[in-house]
């Protein structure tokens, strides 16, 4: 089957990588994150992607183009194209969220397990999409 079907609340709450991509279509991708508490992804700018965020477990601070907002379980977050922002972990348990871009950002099947391994890379996406 192409496509994707997970029970995503779960895959998301059991994660413990910074970055885990799962599935990555031509104009979609899905990836789980988990932020240690005071860790965050790193201000960024996606000039071409629109990015959702999903909180399933935590709370934290999104900040984007310099407007901070308190985030916690059950949140959604969308990031427009161009906006400068960041995800920051404030409380004292891993935060757990997934996250969509549009398009895919990162290589397919790719797995960061700290954000000084994901800082580190210098991998791009290559096209490639799951089956």
């Amino acid at each position: 089957m192409k496509g994707y079907v997970a029970d995503i609340e779960t895959l998301t709450e059991e994660n413990a990588a910074f970055r885990r991509v799962l599935y990555t279509g031509h104009h979609l991708q899905l990836v789980l994150m988990a932020l240690k508490p005071g860790e965050d992804i790193g201000l960024e700018t996606h000039a071409t992607h629109d990015q959702f965020f999903r909180i399933e477990k935590g709370k934290g601070e999104i900040a984007i183009d310099g407007s901070t907002r308190p985030v916690k379980s059950g949140d959604g977050i969308i990031v427009p194209a161009g906006a400068l922002h960041n995800l920051t972990n404030t409380g004292d348990k891993l935060l757990r969220l997934y996250t969509l871009y549009a398009p895919p950002e990162h290589l397919e099947g790719l797995t960061e397990r700290t954000k000084s391994e994901a800082e580190a890379s210098t991998e791009a996406f290559d096209g490639a999409v799951s089956e």
